[in-house]
């Protein structure tokens, strides 16, 4: 959703949506839906939200990935698959990060060495991280080939290999996503 600048612009947002039959999903917070008998129900969010980070020439791995955790009963976000049309994308990919309760990173040979969003949002979370307890699991960094991680998350963090068997790897993420 757009950044607002007051409740009533929201509370607008949602009951024109409402009023067209249409769920209105507010990221961190819930869903409303159309009912017929009270109007609207409001489902807060109690799914764990899991940021998937990657990069364009990876977008085939993380969508498929982002399938498996929605399946595996968690909140996925994905810029492909939530910022919306004229939205101001850097801050709302920083919201994301904020509100989420874990970051995956979708390393691979496509993504080490490239400049620009992907090494942005890495360098956000890690700054995220630093609010979340030690003994905590945030960041989480995945591998989609053989590539070479980077020195700074091989220092600190483990990571998940999704290759050469992406459903042991998958397994293995979910096991450490519901440790929370």
């Amino acid at each position: 959703m757009t950044e607002w600048s007051s409740p009533e612009q929201v509370a607008q947002v949602v009951v024109e949506g409402l009023a067209a039959g249409q769920a209105v999903e507010i990221d961190g917070l819930g869903v409303f839906y159309p009912d017929t008998v009270q109007g609207f129900r409001f489902e807060p969010r109690t799914r764990q939200q899991v940021f998937i980070a990657y990069v364009k020439e990876d977008a085939g791995a993380a969508e498929q990935l982002y399938d498996t955790l929605e399946c595996a009963g968690f909140a996925p976000w994905m810029d492909a698959r939530k910022l919306l049309p004229g939205q101001n994308w850097p801050r709302a990919i920083e919201s994301a990060i904020e509100a989420s309760d874990f970051f995956v990173a979708c390393f691979s040979g496509n993504s080490v060495n490239k400049r620009g969003g992907f090494q942005s949002e890495i360098r956000y979370a890690l700054d995220c991280a630093r609010r979340v307890p030690l003994d905590q699991i945030f960041v989480v960094p995945v591998r989609l080939d053989n590539c070479r991680m980077p020195r700074p998350i091989q220092r600190e963090l483990h990571y998940i290999d999704l290759f050469p068997n992406w459903q042991r790897g998958v397994q293995r993420l979910i096991r450490t996503l519901r440790r929370k």
